[in-house]
């Protein structure tokens, strides 16, 4: 997936615009991201005094030489990207020009109208596209007020816009005005963008003494940044509820110098800024997704986010119910011999929900009947830490297990059958598949009767008429492209219709005819696809990395 490119903008100056962006950052990188950091406030910038202990070595260039490089014909963008010195991952940064003494006249003289009127907007969109690509988060540190780099900033690079202020009418209505002016500015780009998303943040809010009147000013922040969160938030969620989780709390410690509180506050309490600040850089991480969980649960949101990129002792967790030991742990064992790292979870061991992260990327849950209240709690728990990552739940229902009886948070999801038909070798054989991302095209099926290769070996041993083998060869073409693509519902559906097609009608009459030649080589392209899918999925070298 490609990077998103968030810019952090004010209207007013002093709001802490350029403390939040550092911050977020360290922590974004810390999660495991690829982070990059501009400094587009380029008559004022301050950004890299932040990171001033983390860089190799002063800068010699910046954002200001893109202009430069552009009016030379060059494009080498990632030669003014330093890697910051730090133990969190990834975080790059490119500061706005280097520290010489000319550096205020080149920014004075540069005329954004006529770079543009010269093609720097599609240069900069080739900067983009190349950032895009080799980061996760692009963080822009924009100039405030209303000016042309802002409009840059603000419109035509950023996916997201976190809009900072403080609780004053000028600094709020400002950065409203602004946003609205961007999206305006960003429906006439030549670009290819979607709507901008604007994520409100009070900053340096102070509630410990003046109680009254700092609920007074929520009401008047939500009041008029209301629209603003409509495009992302989830609709259960009221604004209200939103703003105080984006809200930074003013700490008079934090406001001296250019300090980075998230190094310090590994794990800060609610009463402190870092708590907030984790706060904001895991809706950022989410990209603004999943506000439901935020609203529901904050901890276990920014926990989700936190273990999104780390490495997982087990690859699967299979969550057994007692009645079924027998056949779930013979399932476990053929799992092991596909070198698929896998752990038991048995029903009643408290010690799963105790921990504060899985040790597991996905769950198996072996359900016999119905589903135990203790693996709805077990789901519950897993879903809370599934926030932003590649885990499943992967359903496995015994002979005799009715899909449509059981909860929509399993019922809903695609299943395997474990039965008479389909032992603990075929479904451990499908179940890697899932994980690998091949598709199991035939036990999704809610009777589990339904074998695709024996129903194509008889679609080609039928004797049809001519309009009905018509619509089995359109079918069938239909089924090459389903079983290609991986899309398990598709072929499950066309499958069931084929079935219907095939079976046999009788009396058969002498307009009854074979398999057309085309019909006969499209099933058995299939054929020797889903054999050679089988045989693939139980190679004893099985790749380990499931995830």
């Amino acid at each position: 997936m490609p990077g998103s490119v968030f810019t952090f903008y004010s209207y007013k100056g002093g709001v802490g615009r350029s403390f939040t962006l550092a911050n977020v950052a360290v922590l974004l990188a810390r999660w495991g991201h690829r982070v990059l950091c501009l400094d587009w406030d380029l008559e004022a910038p301050g950004l890299g005094d932040y990171f001033r202990p983390q860089l190799p070595e002063p800068p010699r260039g910046g954002v200001i030489d893109f202009v430069d490089d552009f009016r030379h014909g060059r494009f080498a963008p990632e030669t003014h990207v330093q890697r910051l010195l730090t133990d969190t991952g990834v975080l790059d940064f490119v500061a706005a020009g280097g520290e010489e003494p000319g550096y205020v006249t080149r920014v004075q003289q540069i005329d954004w109208d006529g770079l543009y009127d010269d093609g720097f907007g599609e240069y900069l969109e080739k900067c983009r596209e190349q950032w895009v690509a080799r980061y996760d988060f692009v963080l822009i540190d924009s100039r405030t007020g209303i000016s042309d780099i802002g409009g840059i900033c603000t419109a035509h690079l950023p996916d997201h816009l976190v809009l900072l202020f403080t609780a004053n009418r000028q600094s709020i209505l400002g950065a409203v005005e602004a946003a609205r002016r961007a999206d305006v500015a960003r429906n006439l780009l030549p670009f290819d963008r979607s709507r901008l998303t604007v994520l409100p943040v009070l900053s340096r809010f102070d509630n410990r003494e003046e109680y009254d009147r700092s609920e007074t000013w929520r009401r008047i922040v939500v009041e008029e940044t209301a629209e603003l969160y409509r495009t992302w938030l989830d609709q259960t969620v009221e604004p209200a509820t939103m703003a105080r989780h984006l809200t930074l709390p003013y700490v008079s410690y934090w406001s001296f110098g250019e300090q980075l509180p998230v190094l310090s506050e590994q794990t800060p309490g609610a009463d402190q800024i870092g708590f907030a600040l984790e706060t904001v850089a895991a809706v950022i991480a989410c990209r603004l997704d999943r506000t439901d969980l935020l609203a529901e649960n904050r901890d276990a949101y920014v926990a989700s986010v936190r273990s999104s990129r780390r490495e997982f002792k087990h690859e699967l967790r299979v969550s057994i119910p007692r009645a079924a030991f027998g056949p779930a742990g013979e399932l476990v064992a053929e799992l092991e011999k596909l070198d698929v790292r896998v752990v038991k979870s048995l029903s009643g061991d408290r010690s799963l929900l105790a921990r504060v992260e899985d040790d597991a990327r996905h769950l198996c849950l072996v359900v016999d009947g119905k589903v135990s209240r203790w693996q709805a709690a077990e789901v519950e728990l897993f879903l809370h830490r599934t926030l932003g990552q590649d885990r499943r739940v992967i359903p496995i229902l015994t002979a005799g297990t009715d899909a449509s009886s059981l909860p929509g948070y399993v019922g809903n999801l695609r299943y395997l059958r474990l039965n008479g038909s389909r032992g603990p070798v075929e479904v451990a054989r499908d179940l890697v598949g899932q994980l690998k991302g091949f598709t199991s095209l035939a036990d999704a099926d809610a009777d589990a009767d339904l074998d695709l290769p024996a129903l194509l070996a008889q679609a080609r041993g039928s004797r049809l008429r001519p309009s009905r083998w018509d619509l089995v060869d359109e079918l069938v073409t239909a089924l090459q492209t389903a079983v290609g693509a991986g899309d398990s519902g598709r072929v499950h559906d066309l499958a069931a219709d084929l079935e219907v097609a095939v079976k046999p009608r009788f009396p058969n009459g002498a307009d009854q005819h074979a398999a057309p030649p085309e019909t006969r080589r499209s099933i058995d392209w299939l054929l020797r696809t889903l054999d050679t899918r089988a045989r693939t999925t139980t190679k004893p070298n099985h790749r380990k990395d499931l995830g």
